[in-house]
């Protein structure tokens, strides 16, 4: 992990378009339906991935897993890149789950394929960086696995969230199972999952399912600017152990607790010879704000 902060590749300031490689089993590429950028100013080391598939929802199809994949394996080699969030292009949306259309069309055995290409995507969400889900509308199936596999989400009071899948004769594939039971206990999971029911922002935060809900704003971008806000208070922490903070949490909670405590013994070893480390011990003995590089 620490030798992945070392390959540094900056990203391009303003709003990026990634085009998706050829899916074979679908034809060409479409057109870009994400767009990826670093914002401005203070915030630069924030970055973004935005959705931007109109016409269906931001559903997630082969076009925009492949984007996605794409995004986030650039997005890997930027040591710039000290907090990542999702959002959505399409106002009232952040992701209406799988693309049952497209899924219509394909095999049985290609069901089973994209179904395995939609976990690993869940999969490389776990950045190394911390990662929130801004959520402004519509997280349904698989939306809010999406959301799931992000390490923070905001909500809008408004939005409307879901795992729905038993509600069209299928169940959660991309991490569902997996993670909501994990994120707010399993009796809550199976009855979210048994009935497919739908919560809204406010009813999500008192699962314990979001970390944050605010009443929409007129723009509909209300969780997206709490989003960052949280973002810029992760800003500037010691971006290597906020990292290895993360890698602690996610690989102890799968354990039993000696087992995790040898895990944090382990990550904690790693952050002792960090320029770091001894800026923040050199801050707190001269009283001032520590200047972390990530190094």
């Amino acid at each position: 992990m620490l030798r992945a902060l070392t390959n540094a590749r900056r990203l391009a300031r303003p709003w990026k378009a990634l085009r998706a490689r050829s899916c074979a089993s679908h034809g060409p590429a479409g057109p870009p339906e994400i767009q990826v950028r670093a914002l401005a100013g203070a915030d630069h080391r924030i970055a973004e991935i935005l959705m931007n598939r109109p016409s269906a929802c931001n559903a997630l199809g082969n076009v925009l897993v492949n984007q996605l994949l794409e995004a986030l394996a650039q997005l890997r080699e930027d040591q710039q890149v000290r907090v990542l969030l999702f959002r959505s292009g399409v106002k009232g949306v952040f992701c209406a789950g799988a693309d049952l259309k497209e899924r219509e069309q394909m095999s049985e055995a290609e069901v089973g394929i994209f179904v395995q290409r939609l976990r690993g995507l869940m999969n490389e969400i776990a950045f190394p960086a911390p990662t929130i889900a801004a959520m402004d509308g519509f997280a349904l199936g698989g939306g809010l696995e999406l959301a799931l596999a992000c390490d923070l989400r905001v909500a809008a009071s408004s939005a409307v969230m879901g795992l729905i899948e038993t509600t069209r004769g299928l169940l959660p594939g991309a991490g569902g199972t997996q993670r909501l039971p994990r994120c707010i206990g399993v009796a809550l999971a199976k009855e979210l999952i048994f009935t497919g029911r739908r919560l809204n922002g406010a009813q999500a935060q008192a699962l314990g399912l979001v970390n944050h809900t605010v009443s929409q704003n007129e723009d509909g971008n209300a969780a997206y600017h709490r989003a960052r806000e949280l973002a810029q208070e992760i800003l500037p922490q010691a971006p290597i152990a906020v990292r290895l903070g993360k890698v602690a949490i996610d690989r102890g909670m799968e354990v039993d607790i000696a087992s995790g405590m040898a895990i944090e013994g382990i990550c904690y070893a790693q952050n002792i010879p960090t320029q770091d480390r001894l800026e923040g011990m050199a801050a707190f003995r001269e009283k001032r704000p520590p200047r972390f590089v990530g190094k």
